[in-house]
């Protein structure tokens, strides 16, 4: 068995034209970008293949630097491609400066319909049969990614031979206000533990809503460091170290004196950097959710509102704790985001669209015949846990590893132990 090191790993480039809508092959095309990855050692061997979906919507793939527990254990059996999804990296991405290009926000909004899970499946179809014809590969979807590959075995399931999903089992009927419903009890019990673990964070955290109450701070990029935007930092609570990230960041944010540190702020703009790095994920996001009949409306904003605890004025007027946010877009981002701004409409008009496609097929799921293994993390604050084990329970065949050692990020986290899980023929 080969451990394959940075020094020995190859690399290869393929780009790929596919038509931005598969049912219509002869209109617009976009290109898609994929990296595949195998062991130097291991060159001269037919692996089979395993296609890499990650987490998102609208980030790219991850861009090996060495020692990624994870791909090393999969390049021992795999060559892996990374496929940077539709709109990502180098796949033709969209921005605040591309977006505009293709006409008025409502041509915008259009185009943004096609940036789905189904239509990435479809490219990784177009991509497979152009790699390897009518042989079947594997997939791996961490995330967003693991959204992905259940649509995969909705329908597509003659180009798998195999499927392996890490956090990422999505309820299969859930709309938009049923996930975020699930949601924020696992955000608001993410909130308890840190307190708990850090009691004095909620007398600073709350000192530092007031102080944004009270006046206005701008972050560097003239974004302003609202309540709302700092509660946000939440998002953090869902990774292993998360915690102790925003226990870090809270411990000296005034320097004892009135003003926030430089430094504070400068480390505050750069853990809200993925909302506006990634302007794609902040315009789909919730249309992740979205299947048949029925706007998302700002689902997020809206079951907020059923869980007053979210509400900053109790903290505020009171003496805390203020509860952080977590996974969510709310409308207020594109009016005070001067890089979500200009994208403001048609964010608008994603989130009133009356219908969507299905992105999943049930009745095939309940007949699935791929091998799927799949790690449901207990305490997933970005994945509704009951959601997943409804979905597991639905796809025929399929093995979940059920465990609370592991946050969302499992698969990064844990170097090569959840992917080895997964891979092991016997639990």
């Amino acid at each position: 068995m080969i451990s394959p090191h940075r020094s020995d790993t190859v690399f290869a480039d393929h780009v790929f034209t596919v038509p931005l809508d598969h049912d219509r092959p002869e209109g617009e095309r976009i290109q898609v970008y994929a990296r595949e990855v195998r062991a130097g050692g291991r060159r001269a061997e037919d692996l089979p293949w395993l296609l890499y979906l990650n987490g998102g919507p609208g980030f790219s793939s991850p861009r090996p630097l060495g020692g990624e527990g994870w791909l090393e254990r999969a390049m021992e059996d795999y060559r892996v491609l990374l496929l940077d999804q539709r709109g990502t990296g180098r796949s033709t991405p969209l921005d605040r400066r591309s977006l505009p290009r293709l006409g008025s926000p409502s041509a915008q909004a259009e185009h943004l319909t096609h940036f789905r899970a189904d239509s990435i499946v479809r490219d990784a179809e177009l991509i497979r049969r152009t790699l390897i014809g009518d042989q079947p590969w594997s997939v791996l979807g961490q995330s967003f990614g693991g959204f992905c590959t259940v649509t995969y075995l909705s329908f597509a399931p003659q180009g798998l031979a195999e499927a392996f999903v890490t956090g990422g089992l999505p309820g299969l009927g859930a709309r938009a206000d049923e996930v975020y419903r699930a949601l924020y009890p696992q955000v608001e019990a993410k909130n308890a533990a840190h307190y708990e673990r850090y009691p004095e964070d909620v007398e600073r955290a709350v000192r530092v809503a007031r102080h944004l109450r009270d006046g206005e701070v701008l972050l560097s990029n003239g974004r302003p460091l609202t309540v709302e935007l700092f509660q946000t930092l939440g998002n953090l609570l869902g990774g292993g170290t998360g915690s102790r990230r925003l226990h870090y960041l809270l411990e000296d944010p005034f320097a004892g004196g009135d003003d926030l540190r430089d430094g504070f702020l400068v480390e505050v703009e750069a853990e809200l950097a993925w909302t506006a790095g990634a302007p794609l994920y902040a315009l789909i996001h919730e249309a992740t959710y979205a299947q048949g009949e029925g706007a998302t409306g700002w689902s997020a904003q809206r079951v907020r509102d059923e869980f007053p605890g979210f509400a900053p004025a109790a903290a505020l007027d009171g003496d805390g704790p203020l509860l952080f946010t977590g996974e969510t877009i709310y409308p207020w981002m594109f009016d005070t985001d001067p890089i979500l701004r200009p994208l403001r409409e048609t964010a608008h008009l994603l989130a009133e669209r009356p219908s969507w496609p299905a992105l999943y097929d049930v009745a095939r799921l309940e007949a699935n015949t791929v091998p799927v293994s799949a790690a449901v993390y207990y305490n997933d604050m970005y994945v509704a846990r009951e959601l997943s084990l409804d979905t597991a329970r639905t796809i025929k065949g399929l093995r979940p590893w059920i465990t609370n050692e592991y946050e969302h990020d499992g698969l990064r986290a844990g170097g090569r132990t959840v992917l080895d899980r997964l891979l092991s023929p016997t639990w």
